[in-house]
């Protein structure tokens, strides 16, 4: 099927708002998220959200299995119409949010724990499925995957991605760089979607990792990444005053080799870990 008919195919199925539904039309964007994924016969791999199954009909010939989760009851039945005949597809109809992949497999025992995620989600819901995926500073995850690549609004994508000292850089960026690695892999022009959203987006590809130096106490770690950028035009030293004195925070990043004005943004995730060990240990 040409692009041109794959489009047409698509725009029959009316997107729907409250489920945040554009249909992902670009053949070049297609083949950079297969690319990026690097997929192989053996890899069991999660999509979240295949919507008319654009991308499910790409992965299905490359991996040895793939499991679907889809929210929307109508198009679960046009995906089982389409594609339940491939011996390697299971298609769960639910929120993947609330959803228990581990318990609801116990029911297909033909279908493993998949080790990678390839996934075009719903923008409304990134962080809540970035989180779920990857767990959070002082809760990582139980399962790991290998790699997981997402198809996102763009101001998300520059955040996981962003380096120290960019405006975009903040909370978030440690948070998910603290679990994963993170890499931009293309720009994706709203008019690559039907219909098309009112913003830009992005793949990205995140590869989750066990960190060399934890924080001692991660759950002070997030305290200080969510105080330090409370308010982003103050230095750090004032946020963080209601649990250490400014005067011995100037101290302590004097040590660090860093500037006493500085302000979370210029903060980088190894020295964030460190100011967490070092407050953790007064």
């Amino acid at each position: 099927m040409s692009e041109q008919q794959s489009n047409r195919k698509q725009s029959y199925f009316k997107p729907r708002k409250h489920f945040a539904q554009h249909w992902l039309r670009s053949e070049k964007v297609l083949e950079q998220i297969i690319a990026a994924a690097e997929l192989n016969k053996s890899d069991r791999v999660l999509e979240i959200g295949p919507g008319t199954g654009i991308l499910t009909r790409r992965l299905l010939p490359e991996v040895e299995s793939l499991i679907s989760v889809e929210i929307d009851r109508d198009l679960c039945k046009k995906l089982v119409k389409s594609l339940g005949d491939k011996d390697n597809f299971l298609l769960l109809q639910g929120d993947f949010l609330t959803l228990d992949l581990e318990t609801n497999l116990v029911s297909f025992p033909k279908f493993q724990q998949p080790n990678k995620v390839v996934a075009n989600i719903p923008y409304n819901v990134t962080g809540a499925i970035i989180e779920k995926l990857l767990g959070t500073i002082s809760q990582p995850a139980t399962t790991q995957y290998e790699s997981i690549v997402l198809l996102i609004q763009k101001e998300v994508g520059e955040r996981l991605t962003a380096s120290p000292n960019n405006k975009v850089y903040g909370a978030l960026s440690i948070r998910v760089q603290y679990l994963a690695d993170c890499q931009w892999i293309c720009d994706v022009p709203s008019k690559a979607f039907y219909p098309q959203p009112k913003v830009d987006s992005a793949v990205v590809k995140l590869i989750p990792k066990l960190i060399e130096t934890p924080a001692k106490n991660p759950h002070q770690l997030e305290k200080l990444i969510k105080l330090g950028f409370a308010s982003r035009r103050k230095m750090l030293r004032n946020n963080l005053k209601s649990i250490v004195k400014p005067d011995k925070l100037t101290e302590i990043l004097e040590e660090l080799n860093l500037n006493p004005q500085c302000r979370a943004e210029n903060i980088s995730l190894h020295n964030w870990i460190k100011l967490a060990n070092i407050l953790t240990e007064i």
